[in-house]
């Protein structure tokens, strides 16, 4: 065979050989792009295209003024999938320094989700930490943006606002309560991805996010520092178990200031003391003592059987009734309502609602907010007790008449000394700003009016609650030293030391009311233990408030000196 012939002949063969392979590679081409694009374009998207979230941060909580109590900040979470990290030993050390742990106890844990494909390496770091991770450029560590809670004001208000989870969802007090207003709706993106998993392009934006919205509470933060500092102050000087204050705005219900002791810090919770937790003021019953004796004399004065200047008999200091013994301290022989009210007379105060139909004393109760709840909407608050009107001993009645025998929060109690406060007008308890306050009316305004003149004598020369007084202001008010409950009983070392108060008198703005779980030593009475507590708060609020003095005798008495 010649040389061209067999040239011919290589060529030939060379042609049958690519002239197949260029046509299925053609075909292949065509069925590619034509027959299986759908098909290969949804692949390519399901190993590169992602939808993630956007977050959004949660609504922010103030104070009446717009000082922050709860913000959310932005941080980072950091999560790795162990299939993909790196066997370098050296990058892997980093990442564990990185993230402030030891390489043995990082290790470990990695050994621990090696089978998994997802977790966590640190939640809600710092934006410096997440950044140095960052640069480390390490496969299968990602970065997930989030938010973290944070209280600006810590244990002050912490009963009150509460706090949330490390997902933002709300845990305990009014993030809670009002968690379907606080709560962010995060959005939705569409990104490109790599082979490594990084985002290589933002594609498209499938859902807004929509932040949380704006929570105004009533509080006031001048006013709630002042009160935290006062009550902790008096709880650790008498050793007491515990203790709480609310202040309220006289003309609208509002709380401007609700204090417990002892508290916790919502930003250090990892040794948190379960105990710490209660808002003690809306949440723990308690039964008010004498206290309540202002609000039985209203009624008696409202019934029109009684008059402000009439003589109730209270001798022998004593009084029997079913086989058990009403006592006063002494026998005080006959005494007005205001001497009632100045010397807490048992006796007197319980001959007064004996006179009255048998239903009127709980009807009023009932209408000042006792036994159901003061309606402000924080979760777990406490109903209280009242007994039913019809067939109610005697006994029962009277019992009720100077604070035994019913139980109560301090928020209730604080909402019934309102309606003292506001010419016989109740306003519901808020925990919110109000812009028209509600109001319902309990009592004649003249009967309030001739009320507050008789508590205004406790807290002057020879009452039980001198402590309490305001130099330049005047001050109504009502001690109590209630015997707690035990398991067999009252007890009879152990007392509840409360105080209740409305300042100025000439033109009520604030409601205030303490109580001192358990004081130690030798001061246990409400006059002693809380009415100080009312006297330095309602004090400095007054000023704080700019509310202008109604005493011209001690302004004068203080100018001189």
């Amino acid at each position: 065979m010649s040389s061209s012939a067999a040239s011919a002949w290589r060529l030939r063969l060379v042609a049958i050989i690519l002239i197949p392979l260029l046509l299925l590679l053609v075909g292949r081409m065509i069925h590619l792009h034509l027959l299986d694009r759908e098909f290969l374009k949804q692949q390519g998207d399901v190993r590169t295209l992602r939808v993630e979230p956007i977050s959004a941060h949660r609504g922010m909580i103030t104070d009446r003024h717009g000082e922050p109590l709860a913000i959310s900040s932005p941080v980072a979470t950091l999560w790795a999938d162990p299939s993909k990290l790196p066997q370098d030993g050296v990058l892997l050390n980093a990442l564990a320094r990185a993230l402030n742990e030891t390489p043995q106890d990082f290790f470990a844990r990695l050994n621990r989700y090696a089978d998994r494909e997802f977790v966590y390496l640190k939640r809600q770091v710092t934006p410096d930490i997440a950044e140095a991770v960052r640069s480390l450029k390490i496969p299968g560590v990602y970065i997930l943006d989030e938010y973290k809670r944070y209280y600006p004001a810590g244990e002050v208000a912490a009963h009150l606002v509460g706090f949330t989870n490390v997902d933002e969802q709300g845990q305990e007090g009014l993030e809670l309560s009002w968690d379907h207003w606080l709560k962010a709706t995060p959005g939705k993106k569409r990104v490109l991805k790599d082979l490594k998993g990084r985002t290589v392009r933002n594609l498209a934006v499938l859902q807004a996010p929509h932040p949380g919205q704006t929570l105004t509470l009533s509080l006031d933060m001048r006013l709630q520092y002042l009160a935290y500092r006062e009550l902790k102050a008096v709880v650790d000087q008498h050793q007491a178990v515990s203790g709480s204050i609310i202040l309220l705005d006289a003309r609208s219900g509002e709380v401007l200031a609700m204090v417990n002791q002892p508290a916790f810090n919502p930003n250090n919770r990892s040794y948190l003391d379960l105990s710490r937790l209660r808002n003690r003021a809306l949440v723990d019953l308690f039964e008010p003592g004498s206290v309540i004796k202002p609000l039985s004399v209203a009624v008696a004065l409202q019934s029109g059987m009684f008059k402000s200047d009439q003589l109730i008999d209270t001798s022998p200091g004593r009084l029997y009734l079913a086989g058990q013994t009403i006592r006063d301290f002494k026998n005080y022989g006959d005494l007005t309502p205001e001497g009632i009210i100045v010397h807490s007379s048992n006796v007197g105060i319980a001959r007064m609602i004996l006179d009255l139909p048998e239903t009127m004393l709980v009807d009023y109760y009932s209408e000042l907010g006792f036994g159901r709840p003061t309606g402000t909407g924080f979760p777990g608050e406490a109903s209280g007790v009242l007994p039913g009107g019809f067939g109610i001993s005697k006994i029962k009645r009277a019992t009720l008449s100077y604070g035994y025998g019913l139980s109560m929060t301090l928020g209730q109690l604080a909402q019934a000394y309102m309606v003292l406060a506001d010419k016989g007008r109740l306003h519901p308890l808020s925990l919110l700003k109000v812009n028209e306050p509600v109001t319902y009316q309990v009592f004649d305004p003249q009967v309030v009016a001739e009320v507050l003149e008789m508590m205004e004598k406790v807290v002057q020369p020879g009452g039980t609650g001198t402590r309490a007084a305001i130099k330049g202001y005047r001050i109504a008010g009502k001690t109590g030293t209630v015997h707690k409950l035990g398991s067999e009983g009252y007890e009879s070392g152990d007392y509840l030391a409360t105080f209740a108060g409305i300042a100025p008198v000439s033109d009520p703005r604030l409601v205030a009311v303490v109580i001192i779980d358990s004081p130690r030593g030798q001061e246990y009475f409400g006059g002693e233990v809380a009415a100080p507590v009312f006297s330095r708060v309602v004090g400095h609020a007054l000023r704080i408030l700019d509310v202008p003095p109604d005493d011209p005798q001690q302004v004068g008495q203080e100018v001189s000196q």
